[in-house]
């Protein structure tokens, strides 16, 4: 089924020691959607992000309260472990952050640790088709055991979308993922987020409002740890509801 609900969060705060970064957000995030968080710096939007997977999990001072359901499963009950969770939910950071390896063994290594190949063949096919995905194969598809890090910073931020597609995950994470690029490498990694969403529920963190106008389809407005407002893209930057979304978009606060 497209378009179903495949993220949902409820009541979900997240405290850093005595700091409320996160203040009871409830949101329902589509599958097969573009999703953005929008909002000034500091105001939660990667918190928000990086619970999704629990990456907050490695922050000692961090404690995130209320739920968050993947296809139904509280991520945060005792049962569920964060490794897998991680294969489940990828994530693509700012800088591109390719391992010291080969090209090859970057996108080998998940489906490696996570036993997702009985062969070499099947290993072989799983590469191809992450680097395919990422919108990488042509380019690389001859020189696999040269070193990621060698590659221009937007094929590394696609190797690095090619690593976390290579564990099938169902859903993918995106903070600033164009952050670190020129305007060529941003205008292919948007055209790859557009063709992502064809398999992948996408959630991207931008501090681009024109990014999050041309890729997303939904869009969640941050500000000071609330989420103030949530809709469709197209609407919530022509005719936002509430007055702090219309002080962001026209430029008065931020």
């Amino acid at each position: 089924m497209k378009n179903e609900i495949k993220i949902s969060a409820k009541g979900v705060q997240v405290f850093y020691a005595d700091k409320h970064a996160i203040k009871n957000v409830d949101v329902e995030i589509k599958d097969k959607t573009v999703t953005a968080f929008i909002g000034p710096s500091g105001c939660g939007k990667s918190t928000f992000l990086r619970s999704l997977n629990r990456m907050n999990d490695t922050i000692n001072t961090c404690r995130v309260e209320g739920e968050i359901l993947l296809d139904g499963q509280n991520i945060y009950d005792p049962e569920v472990d964060p490794v897998q969770l991680r294969a489940k939910v990828g994530m693509v950071f700012q800088k591109p952050n390719p391992f010291p390896k080969s090209i090859y063994d970057n996108v080998a290594y998940g489906p490696r640790i996570h036993g997702l190949s009985q062969s070499k063949t099947e290993l072989d096919e799983i590469v191809e088709m992450a680097l395919r995905r990422g919108a990488l194969w042509e380019e690389v598809k001859d020189r696999l055991s040269e070193p990621g890090t060698g590659l221009s910073g937007g094929q590394q931020q696609r190797l690095c979308i090619a690593r976390a597609i290579a564990t099938q995950p169902e859903v993918l994470l995106m903070d600033e993922p164009c952050s670190a690029l020129d305007p060529i490498a941003t205008a292919q990694i948007e055209e790859l987020i557009n063709d992502l969403k064809e398999n992948f529920c996408v959630v991207i963190v931008t501090h681009s409002m024109q990014q999050a106008a041309r890729v997303s389809n939904k869009t969640a407005f941050f500000h000071l740890g609330d989420l103030v407002e949530y809709g469709d893209t197209e609407e919530l930057f022509i005719k936002p509801i509430d007055p702090r979304t219309e002080s962001y978009i026209s430029g008065k606060i931020g």
